[in-house]
């Protein structure tokens, strides 16, 4: 009877190792780095300005975590992308409008998290970004001295001066298998971009106060090391 229940112990110990290995296989995480690369497509939503999304550029870095035992995954990214948005001008003394390209350069930081649909093959990313951008630059230099569509005196040059650092939040969908995944991403502006404009001592001729959230969109080709 001792020997009995010194096997029945040995069994139960034997089992319980067993079982508790073969959870920590099943359950093991899986760190990754990723390089990613696309295009954008981004505007500033506002009421002051007449504006027109423009095409850009992103590339960044990313460090996954993925969580077999979980409903989602998570990753950091940092990227930086030059990002371009057309704003209606007119020459002064002529009475025709032209679109004036500004360019914008942005370093973010985001967390995603990575809602599994279809395993890791689909998910719903959705998460914040904290933003550094520089200010709007005109990418033609001779478009200086427009008047800005709406004002009397506002000129193109005037409006550069947005503020540098801004919140986001994006929202979007990653598809792929093994390690090679495209992304299809939005990103809103929690703040007010154009709020800096309103410290400034401009001429405009009215009350109003500026006001712009970013609109972006991002398709990027994401490969994982």
């Amino acid at each position: 009877m001792k020997n009995t229940k010194s096997i029945l112990l040995v069994v139960i110990c034997i089992l319980f190792v067993t079982i508790s290995y073969a959870q920590r296989k099943n359950y093991k995480i899986k760190n990754g780095i990723g390089l990613q690369g696309g295009v954008t497509q981004f505007d500033i939503l506002t009421d002051n300005f007449e504006t027109k999304a423009n095409t850009g550029f992103i590339g960044g870095m990313s460090a996954s975590v993925d969580l077999p035992h979980r409903w989602y995954n998570v990753s950091y990214t940092m990227q930086l992308s030059q990002n371009h948005v057309d704003i209606n001008a007119s020459k002064i003394g002529l009475l025709t409008n032209e679109f004036v390209e500004y360019k914008m350069f942005t370093a973010d930081i985001s967390f995603l998290f990575h809602i599994k649909l279809i395993s890791n093959n689909l998910t719903l990313d959705v998460g914040p970004i904290l933003q550094y951008n520089s200010e709007l630059e005109l990418k033609d230099e001779s478009k200086e001295g427009y008047i800005i569509i709406g004002y009397n005196s506002l000129l193109t040059e005037d409006i550069r001066k947005i503020s540098n650092f801004n919140a986001n939040g994006a929202v979007g969908l990653t598809l792929g298998v093994r390690r090679l995944f495209i992304r299809a991403q939005y990103i809103y502006g929690f703040t007010n971009m154009l709020g800096k404009l309103n410290n400034q001592d401009l001429n405009i001729g009215t009350s109003d106060k500026f006001k712009g959230n970013q609109s972006l969109m991002a398709l990027t080709l994401n490969i994982t090391l």
